[in-house]
């Protein structure tokens, strides 16, 4: 259906935008799903939860979304989207790779920490366990995307002789875990009552990128350090 225009009390022709085209009525609907599902979790929200919380008739939100989990994933990707923005601008500019992984790994953890990443997590992983293909394609369009933009830098740093690495696919997912040793799994099962201090996500980053480095870091990569330490 295409939008409609209709008259103005001026004669002026305004477009009314057809069932199902319009962004604002999209979002109240998806707000209200929000706060539905972080309250209640995946498998105690219905529809008629999400109903009264947007403000909106049944028939509307089936206008928009097929069913509960077509609404849910819409939510996922939008707070993926909102949650991850320019996290891997820390990659484009790599002239000094120890200062480059630094600057990623802390950016990473700030943003894998953080209460509304926890609980968005939280809520995927209760949900697939009844709909496998719902966690599937979350972590498709989400960390393995990240992944596999991670493996490229990499890939990039090899070539230049910094890093020498057999797997860079293991070393990529290596990385993720020293950067974060300790504090995502703390935080995932509420062992935490706060999320971690800049202080310590800066400790872990740097201490995950000194091991990493360790294990891949070229002498070459070690000779750039030791100039750089030296000005």
């Amino acid at each position: 259906m295409n939008d409609i225009d209709t008259g103005d009390d001026c004669g002026k022709p305004r477009k009314r935008l057809a069932a199902g085209h319009d962004p604002a009525k999209r979002q109240q609907i998806i707000d209200g799903a929000r706060r539905v599902f972080m309250n209640m979790g995946f498998d105690a929200a219905s529809m008629n939860d999400i109903t009264r919380e947007a403000g909106v008739s049944k028939g509307t939100i089936y206008v928009y979304f097929a069913n509960k989990e077509e609404l849910f994933e819409a939510l996922i990707e939008e707070e993926r989207g909102i949650i991850f923005k320019n996290l891997y601008e820390a990659l484009e500019h790599p002239d000094d790779l120890h200062a480059t992984l630094v600057r990623f790994a802390i950016a990473l953890s700030v943003k894998i920490t953080s209460d509304k990443v926890v609980l968005a997590q939280r809520t995927v992983i209760g949900a697939s366990e009844r709909i496998p293909e719902l966690g599937r394609r979350f972590y498709e369009r989400g960390p393995k995307r990240g992944h596999d933009r991670f493996v490229a830098f990499l890939n990039e740093a090899i070539g230049r002789g910094l890093l020498e690495i057999a797997d860079v696919d293991l070393a990529a997912y290596q990385f993720t875990e020293l950067c974060l040793a300790g504090l995502f799994r703390q935080c995932m099962f509420a062992y935490r009552t706060e999320t971690p201090s800049p202080e310590e996500i800066e400790y872990v980053a740097r201490a995950g990128v000194e091991v990493f480095l360790k294990a891949y870091g070229t002498e070459k990569l070690a000779a750039q350090q030791r100039e750089k330490e030296a000005r």
